[in-house]
């Protein structure tokens, strides 16, 4: 045998353990596995908790936002811990390199919080009043009017 070959005999009796056991757990839950359904069955259950109306609910985009922000944000955690591990080995070129990181990431939060992506309340973008106040013939948004004056 050669030292490929040699060395790939790890990787296929792996494969083949990983398929027996998977093989074998399905066919185990088939053979032992409850064969009567009831009314309960087809019902989704939570957490011991029995749902109650429709699945489908309105979320607000907002959510979404936050959600992918704070992901993105997330994953920078993750880069700059990998800096902190190797800290040594990068010196100052790494040491620059993780601050201008940092700067940008800084920029763009600094962005986020003037542009009004992370209000949750009544919206109010800066690039659509600024946008409006530049055309003056430009149709403006209708505001609710409240009852007082």
């Amino acid at each position: 045998m050669n030292l490929a070959t040699q060395s790939l005999w790890p990787l296929l009796v792996y494969v083949v353990a990983v398929l027996l056991l998977v093989a074998t757990m399905l066919g185990l839950s088939f053979i032992l596995g409850q064969r009567r359904g009831n009314k309960a069955t087809n019902m989704p259950f939570e957490s011991g908790v029995l749902s109650v109306g429709s699945p489908q609910i309105h979320v607000s985009a907002e959510f979404y936002l936050i959600a992918i922000f704070f992901v993105i944000f997330d994953l920078e955690t993750v880069f700059i811990f990998a800096w902190a591990v190797a800290f040594f080995e990068l010196s100052w070129a790494g040491f620059i390199a993780i601050s201008v990181f940092i700067f940008v990431l800084a920029v763009a939060l600094v962005y986020e919080l003037r542009s009004g992506a992370l209000d949750w309340g009544i919206k109010s973008r800066t690039g659509i009043q600024q946008a409006n106040a530049s055309h003056p013939h430009a149709p403006q948004p209708h505001l609710p009017q409240s009852g007082k004056h």
